[in-house]
């Protein structure tokens, strides 16, 4: 199996979960490789193109090492906005990241529960 399928899978996993409306992983380039808007779901106008921002925005952040000896690495970046929260998670020896975008009314340490759940297990 590859990676792309892989990573579509554990996506699609997440999209089941009633809170989140969108779940990618992102590449170094900031370009969508796997996943994305849940099926039947209306983006909010301009959430592609705002995504997209937020794709070149999340990368240049989870790859900045200046801390991380002193406080660790980052697990994970959240911006929670009106409409939505927006999280992503770096996996800095694949250079990818998992961005999500989920409802306002989502527990972010739960999610990264969960998103731990699905992306450590091998299947």
């Amino acid at each position: 199996m590859t990676d792309t399928t892989l990573y579509t899978k554990k996506c699609a996993k997440l999209l089941e979960e009633s809170e989140i409306r969108f779940a990618g992983i992102v590449d170094k380039d900031g370009k969508l490789i796997a996943g994305g808007f849940k099926e039947g779901l209306v983006p909010y106008e301009g959430d592609e193109t705002k995504l997209q921002s937020f794709f070149d925005f999340v990368s240049k952040a989870s790859i900045r090492k200046e801390f991380d000896e002193s406080l660790g690495p980052i697990n994970y970046i959240a911006a929670r906005r009106d409409k939505a929260v927006l999280v992503s998670f770096p996996f800095p020896i694949t250079q990818i990241l998992l961005l999500i975008s989920a409802e306002p009314s989502v527990n972010i340490e739960n999610l990264a529960k969960k998103v731990v759940e699905i992306f450590t297990d091998v299947k």
